[in-house]
């Protein structure tokens, strides 16, 4: 059908079920690289898979003076793709940048396909992984927030567009009361939400006084593997980005150490920012939480990358000066890849050694190699584990006989 492509139809919500055939779109700055900008499309097609999206080309255009205002891309990069995914039946284009109404209006009119933008797709995902109440009312609070001020852009069912006698005064005004709308669906979610975090603040409060240990990490990084390894529990583990929404709490015991442990959501590249403060009662539990476990995976080669990344979303969250373990996940893949399967074992060992006093000096960490799917050096990490959770007990109750220890 001919309207197959418009965006925002009533009773569609995120992408269909069926995998769609999607053309990814990224820019070059003046200030990087081709590599980083592949290294973006990669995550972004990854993106594009979870969401249910099959990638079948990629297009990478220089923009020294930055984007066009009005095809983000240029008229001749846009012609070029139009041609494209005319020719060989494409459902979306995907850009890895966030789009403007008008962006996206004038994109649409000329593809006749579905443009979608880094920020919806992540949200997208977001809505098909949320579970419980808390998770799906953040997500709807992160989607009428970016909704708001494109409003223009998206709203075609005036067809405003069309100009003429009669259609531009009722036509800004049904704008207006969209917005107020919206602002007004805002609002109440806010309200739902702030209700919904006093319950987490009491249920927080109602753990009693054991020590919170929370797993922070880019989003598949294995976090939610080292938490069925650690707490022997069935928390949902997939190789996909964001398998994990909402905070999971587990009490875990060591050796007679109880501690609790918290997985939370991944954090990634270009995270919107208001996901992360509708996200905000989620992400208290990495506030308030007495150690941090930030899990890498360690075989990708991004990875400091990664680790930066996460660096600056605990920062963002005032939470970047908590106590912290470095967790390589993945060593087994990242031996796999880097390391000849001739190599003597002793430097193998020099060569991890270099590797974690380097980013032990670099961030300022303590670090440790570990597969949690192989469960490779876990009793080491374990061991480790407990040295913070005795020290971060003492700190508590410095004057208390500790019957844990």
């Amino acid at each position: 059908m001919a309207d197959d492509w418009k965006v925002g139809k009533k009773g569609k919500k995120g992408l269909k079920k069926k995998d769609e055939k999607a053309v990814l779109v990224g820019i070059v700055r003046q200030d990087q690289t081709l590599e980083q900008i592949e290294e973006y499309l990669d995550e972004l097609e990854f993106l594009a898979l979870t969401a249910g999206a099959n990638t079948i080309k990629r297009y990478i255009q220089k923009m020294s003076g930055g984007p066009s205002s009005k095809t983000f891309i240029g008229q001749g990069k846009a012609d070029e793709i139009e041609d494209f995914i005319k020719e060989n039946d494409i459902d979306m284009v995907i850009f890895d940048d966030d789009l403007t109404g008008k962006q996206t209006n004038i994109l649409e009119k000329q593809f006749e396909r579905k443009i979608i933008d880094r920020s919806t797709l992540i949200l997208d995902i977001f809505a098909n992984r949320a579970q419980t109440a808390q998770a799906k009312t953040q997500v709807e609070l992160a989607q009428l927030k970016y909704l708001l001020p494109r409003l223009r852009g998206l709203w075609t069912h005036l067809e405003r567009q069309r100009g003429g006698i009669g259609m531009r005064g009722p036509g800004e005004q049904e704008i207006e009361t969209d917005r107020r709308i919206v602002r007004d669906k805002i609002s109440l979610l806010r309200k739902k939400l702030d209700k919904i975090d006093l319950q987490s603040q009491t249920q927080r409060k109602n753990r009693g006084e054991l020590i919170r240990v929370a797993l922070v990490g880019y989003t598949n990084a294995g976090k939610s593997t080292l938490m069925n390894t650690l707490s022997k529990s069935q928390v949902f583990a997939e190789n996909k980005l964001f398998a994990t929404l909402d905070t999971t709490v587990r009490k875990v015991v060591f050796e007679n150490m109880p501690f609790l442990l918290s997985d939370t959501v991944g954090f990634i590249r270009k995270l919107p920012h208001h996901l992360i403060e509708s996200f905000k009662s989620t992400l208290d539990e990495v506030r308030e939480s007495d150690i941090l476990l930030h899990v890498v995976d360690i075989s990708h080669h991004q990875y400091e990358d990664h680790i930066n990344t996460v660096m600056q979303t605990l920062k963002d969250l005032e939470a970047h000066d908590k106590p912290t373990i470095l967790v390589l996940n993945k060593v087994d893949l990242f031996e796999k890849r880097q390391f000849d399967e001739l190599l003597e074992e002793e430097i193998k060992t020099d060569l991890r050694g270099e590797m974690k006093e380097k980013l032990m000096n670099q961030y300022d960490c303590e670090v440790i190699m570990i597969s949690a799917l192989k469960k490779e050096n876990m009793e080491a990490f374990r061991a480790l584990v407990k040295e913070k959770i005795i020290a971060a007990y003492q700190k508590r109750y410095p004057y208390r006989t500790m019957q844990y220890y």
